[in-house]
């Protein structure tokens, strides 16, 4: 039995609209980059550097105890998540946000004096270490090299299944998604770290699936209706893919959604991300990677392979 949406085919001019959606993504876009150059992001300690602390307990840690304690110490950026054996919640790492200036050992001594505080049960240090702003920088070329080497790649893809019009339309989509989302953490000011690194491949790797869904449908009308005018047949294959769109769009917020309500201060970022992104990944499948395909001149290369040699 097949889950559909729509009773009957829905029948949305969306290549009408087309040019409302290039107004709303130019005006994000510009948005998105003012605020990446205006207000700036708020980096991690993975990007800036801090101190690294490795703490087993002998019985179950309170880590929303421990980070109300820490967060009100006049430290830089804190972060405390659950490491190894989750389940026993005994292994803790905590994460500090210091600057070059900053005494290490002087925090590191106080962090501490804190723990001895208010944890009752004895605890063992298995790892203190620190993290330079060099190696931090080592991390950020890292990810944009990671974020940029992905786009290559899904191009490269792209282009071998279909045609490089598709492969032009889904780049578009992918880095018009990429802006948005980094302009999302700038004007959230919520942690961009690894996690958001991680966060803008996971985005980056829905927005394509859901382009190539739409590209595969196209190439399929694209043989069916040799006469129809390019506009008509992309809001042919939107349409007939659109109930499988919305579903799967749907189900993957309520998945983020979840996250980022019961998930924690840990992965708070990345579900935020998440459910920003599937929004922004839908909406650029629809609006940037299809109609880019009509000013790639499409209709005329499909048919100038069709031609007899």
């Amino acid at each position: 039995m097949t889950l559909k949406l729509f009773s009957h085919k829905p029948n949305f001019d969306f290549m009408g609209k087309r040019w409302v959606g290039f107004v709303i993504s130019i005006f994000l876009t510009l948005a998105s980059l003012g605020l990446l150059f205006g207000k700036g992001l708020n980096l991690g300690i993975d990007f800036t550097g801090g101190i690294l602390m490795e703490i087993n307990t002998e019985e179950p840690a309170d880590l929303a105890k421990l980070r109300e304690t820490l967060g009100h110490q006049g430290f830089g950026e804190i972060s405390l998540q659950n490491i190894g054996d989750i389940t026993a919640g005994r292994d803790v790492m905590i994460r500090i946000q210091v600057s070059e200036n900053d005494d290490q050992s002087a925090i590191v001594n106080k962090v501490k004096t804190l723990l001895a505080e208010h944890v009752s049960s004895k605890i063992d240090y298995r790892k203190i270490d620190y993290v330079g702003p060099t190696v931090g920088q080592e991390l950020i070329k890292s990810g944009v090299m990671a974020v940029l080497l992905a786009f290559a790649c899904i191009m490269l893809y792209v282009w071998f299944r279909f045609e490089w019009q598709y492969g032009v339309g889904a780049i578009l989509a992918l880095v018009h998604d990429s802006i948005m989302i980094t302009g999302f953490f700038a004007l959230t000011q919520l942690e961009f770290g690894l996690t958001a690194i991680a966060a803008i491949l996971t985005i980056v790797g829905y927005s394509i699936n859901d382009s190539v869904v739409i590209y595969d449908r196209i190439r399929e009308n694209m043989r069916r209706f040799k006469k129809m005018a390019v506009s008509d047949l992309l809001n042919v294959s939107i349409n007939e893919t659109l109930s499988r769109t919305v579903l799967t769009a749907s189900t993957t917020l309520l998945a983020s959604i979840a996250l980022l309500i019961f998930g924690g201060e840990v992965i708070r970022a990345f579900s935020a991300a998440m459910v920003f992104g599937v929004i922004i990944g839908t909406y650029s499948s629809i609006y940037i990677s299809a109609p880019a395909l009509i000013y790639l001149n499409l209709r005329s290369i499909t048919e100038s392979k069709a031609e007899p040699v």
